[in-house]
């Protein structure tokens, strides 16, 4: 049980990862091309979270067949436990993606 948590731990700090790191990155190219940075950051912020989804589950659809042949067979455990990585990893993606919105906001309004 402890490797399972590590692992959904895991997932989600790789798809923040993937956001954050894609986010700053962006930012940092959209100056280097004398862009205005919020607005790509922003772009990148919301439009990647799909694909650091991705990345975690491993880029294939076995993830879907998993799921599905456990369910076929009456495993639930199982394929609880796949969706449960793919949510820890949208989670991820989501803080990630809600975090570059309120620093391209300027933090906090009051």
């Amino acid at each position: 049980m402890q490797d399972f948590l590590g692992k959904l731990v895991l997932d989600f700090f790789i798809a923040f990862g993937v956001i954050v790191g894609a986010a700053m990155l962006g930012g940092i190219g959209s100056v280097l091309t004398l862009q205005p940075p919020k607005a790509e950051m922003l772009r990148i912020a919301t439009n990647f979270k799909i694909w650091a989804v991705v990345i975690v589950i491993g880029g294939t659809i076995d993830p879907l067949r998993y799921i599905e042949s456990n369910l076929l067979v009456g495993a639930i455990s199982p394929a609880i436990k796949q969706l449960l990585h793919i949510v820890s990893a949208f989670l991820g993606a989501y803080v990630a993606s809600k975090l570059i919105e309120w620093i391209c906001g300027g933090g906090m309004q009051t």
